[in-house]
């Protein structure tokens, strides 16, 4: 039969935690949590946008990056995102099929933590994101099933 550990050390007046540490150390909230997420999601998908917009140049990946970057920095108090300069691409680079596919669900977790905290601006973005990769892999003809 289980009988617990009976020592000092877990009758002590200070309430511990399985590790034993004390429990008063500072916790995030769901909410401070959530955005922590969504800030990752959207600077991840920011990163993707970037790495497309230097093998594919367009008006609608710039427009898509900058709001991004908006984004992350609203989530993260102020801070920008860092973002690696845009650099031509290699000839030989093949096409940004996966680049997209990554973008597709990078976007679809976005949107999924952005309904959860009922981030309304964030949501509508990861969903315009979500139609415009998806858009532009029927475009190729090569969606896949899980994208």
């Amino acid at each position: 039969m289980y009988e617990p550990i009976r020592t000092p050390a877990s009758r002590g007046s200070v309430p511990t935690t399985t590790a034993d540490t004390p429990a008063d150390f500072p916790h995030r909230s769901r909410e401070e949590e959530l955005d922590i997420q969504l800030a990752g999601h959207l600077a991840a998908l920011l990163a993707v946008t970037d790495e497309l917009r230097a093998t594919a140049p367009s008006a609608d990946l710039d427009t898509a990056a900058a709001r991004l970057a908006q984004q992350v920095a609203r989530l993260r108090g102020g801070r920008t995102p860092v973002r690696a300069p845009l650099a031509a691409a290699p000839p030989d680079k093949p096409r940004p099929t996966a680049a997209h596919e990554r973008a597709h669900a990078l976007a679809g977790r976005a949107l999924l933590v952005a309904a959860s905290r009922a981030d309304t601006s964030a949501a509508i973005l990861a969903a315009q994101r979500m139609d415009a990769h998806a858009a532009a892999l029927v475009g190729t003809g090569e969606l896949s099933a899980t994208g």
